[in-house]
């Protein structure tokens, strides 16, 4: 057995500010509400204070906005192209800068922000960046709607940022982003980039803030497009706030999705698909797949496996270019995830998890399985949102997708197996967004992304993700 030597990446190639204001109408500005600390999860140290926005600071931005859209939208959809052309390329000479930025802000490995997270935030800038002059071919008009309202999550606070902000941009929108408290610090970097492309002032607005300050920015009257990715239970919260109004919304909430092996499955691949499915960025991922169905005939043989392969993960330095999984976002979500694996051992379930040796500072754990797992067990039914795989096992492919469809979300899927005719069938049959055949956690711009019941209703990416931003 060797060890790896430590490989950090450096981090002098960040330059925080000791404090961040709001970005109204091009300029950095100073909030009116108290400002908060953003801290590095890994270590608990302070990272930058950053300005909370007042509905007063909301008010002033939708204004910059519906101000500049008079502006954007007359823009001829080849020139608007050329913003976000620049500003992908932008991000694709920061990229390093980004990188860094975002595992500090967010805990995640390196490896993921560097090799996953900001190559696909450019990839949609460039795909959309594309359309631009080619709405009138895309089935839904070229009307834009106007101010679009997005509030994004702390799990992948840049490339949510993308799914969000390209696409309003390339159909002639403009918009006010509320990214989360904990993880705003790519944003207001994303905000240098709208200025060094030379973005029209307004165009792109950040309010920093809890979530007082994004109910502002949802409940604003003069803002036409609603579009947000987090929890159901916050979903909720804003589908009822925009109920009788005329504003359009996206909702990409919660889900459990199912990996599901076959017993003809390639073991090792599938081993693999399910580590990346539950373990990539420590299973804060809305579409991770945290319920593993097995078929009975290879359920030992695939665990032994399974239980062999997270031996050799390593949790740890998130700028650490060898670590596999990195920091959980913070305290309040460790806690979370605490207290549902408690509910699994408590409820019967047989937790495992290898040997590992967790920091002393920071929020922090490891990587965990729950064999012996039932439907009506919380850890198979509640989203824990963290490094949580639970175990069950299924005879016939009709009782897989019994189970895979027996939970409230509907996010995606995933299916292993050699038979591409049992891949088709199981697809047809299972409520999911997204149904993964070999694979898990592939993304692409092209692609669209959404769920069903209460995973949320809209799709993100690909031509779909134009409709949201127009006036079909």
């Amino acid at each position: 057995m060797f060890d790896y030597a430590p490989a950090p990446e450096a981090r002098d190639i960040v330059d925080l500010k000791p404090s961040y204001g709001l970005f109204i109408n091009g300029e950095f500005v100073d909030g009116s509400g108290s400002s908060f600390k953003t801290i590095n999860p890994a270590t608990e140290e302070k990272l930058a204070e950053v300005a909370s926005a007042s509905s007063d600071d909301v008010d002033r931005a939708v204004q910059a906005a519906r101000k500049a859209f008079g502006v954007w939208s007359a823009l001829p959809g080849a020139e608007r192209a050329k913003y976000l052309f620049r500003i992908a390329r932008l991000i694709q000479e920061r990229a390093r800068e980004l990188a860094v930025l975002e595992s500090l802000d967010n805990g995640k490995p390196i490896r993921e922000s560097r090799d996953v997270d900001v190559p696909l935030v450019a990839a949609h800038f460039f795909y959309y960046a594309g359309w631009a002059d080619k709405l009138a071919y895309a089935g839904f008009g070229t009307k834009p709607l106007g101010v679009a309202g997005q509030v994004i999550p702390w799990n992948f606070p840049l490339l949510m940022l993308a799914w969000k902000v390209a696409p309003a941009l390339a159909c002639g929108n403009t918009v006010v982003l509320k990214p989360a408290e904990t993880t705003p610090l790519t944003a207001l970097l994303f905000a240098e980039i709208c200025r060094q492309a030379e973005l029209p002032p307004g165009v792109v607005n950040i309010m920093t803030g809890a979530g007082e300050t994004g109910a502002a920015v949802v409940a604003h009257p003069d803002v036409n497009k609603v579009a947000f990715t987090g929890s159901t239970e916050v979903g909720r919260i804003i589908a009822r706030a925009v109920a009788g109004t005329d504003k359009k919304l996206t909702l990409e909430l919660g889900g459990k999705a199912a990996n599901i092996v076959f017993e003809d499955a390639a073991i090792d691949q599938a081993v693999e698909g399910i580590v990346n499915g539950i373990f990539f960025n420590q299973g804060h991922v809305c579409c991770a797949g945290s319920r593993l169905l097995v078929q009975e005939s290879v359920h030992d043989e695939l665990l032994e496996s399974l239980k062999r392969r997270l031996g050799t993960l390593r949790l740890g330095d998130p700028l650490d270019k060898n670590t596999d999984i990195g920091a959980i976002n913070s305290a309040e979500q460790l806690a979370k995830i605490r207290e549902l694996s408690e509910a699994g051992a408590d409820e019967g379930a047989e937790r495992w998890s290898p040997a590992c040796e967790l920091p002393d500072r920071g929020y922090w754990f490891p990587p965990t399985l729950f064999t012996g797992v039932a439907l009506s067990h919380r850890i198979a039914r509640e989203e824990i949102f963290g490094p949580v795989l639970s175990v069950l096992t299924f005879r016939t492919p009709a009782e897989a997708v019994e189970k895979a469809n027996n939970t409230p979300y509907g996010l995606s899927a995933g299916v292993w197996t050699e038979k591409g005719s049992r891949i088709l069938w199981m697809a047809d049959r299972l409520r999911a967004g997204v149904v993964w055949a070999n694979t898990f956690n592939k993304f692409d711009p092209t692609s669209p992304f959404g769920g069903y019941k209460e995973s949320g209703y809209g799709r993100e990416g690909g031509l779909a993700g134009l409709e949201a931003y127009l006036d079909v």
